[in-house]
């Protein structure tokens, strides 16, 4: 896929993930601003689950936090088709309040198949996470054959 070839040399990841339906219903995309690829999820009303505090929905903070690993994942790999989620598990720490929330992830190991990933989320100060996660993905590497067509 020229998009996933695009996104690991570097080319504007929002432009790539434009296409994607469920990131562009969530509002996420993605900055730079130092090298490191940072995942912001812009808030707006209908992400609110929880109108009594006001509070983000969990799913939503949960999809936004995969989204970001996932991203992470395909711009530092050399793969065909994006990683598969095998497994991810959540902590919320904190609320998530009606704001802008950001999220770094981190590969702790990138195999030739397998690629385990931890992300943080936080909404004004990074010291203050409001959720955390620990993910393993599937990748599809390219081989010799496919990278001569």
């Amino acid at each position: 896929m020229r998009d996933l070839e695009a996104l690991a040399e570097g080319t504007d990841v929002n432009a790539v993930l434009d296409k994607l339906p469920y990131v562009k219903f969530l509002g996420i995309s993605f900055e730079q601003p130092s090298g490191d690829l940072i995942g912001k999820l812009t808030f707006k009303q209908e992400l609110i689950g929880n109108p009594a505090l006001p509070a983000l929905h969990g799913g939503v903070i949960g999809g936004f936090l995969e989204t970001v690993a996932i991203v992470q994942v395909a711009r530092d790999s050399k793969i065909r088709v994006l990683p598969k989620t095998i497994g991810i598990t959540i902590d919320y720490l904190r609320s998530g309040r009606p704001m802008d929330t950001y999220a770094r992830a981190t590969i702790t190991k990138h195999g030739r198949r397998v690629a385990n990933v931890q992300v943080i989320a936080w909404q004004d100060d990074p010291e203050k996470p409001i959720a955390a996660a620990h993910g393993h993905f599937l990748l599809e590497p390219v081989s010799d054959d496919d990278s001569a067509a």
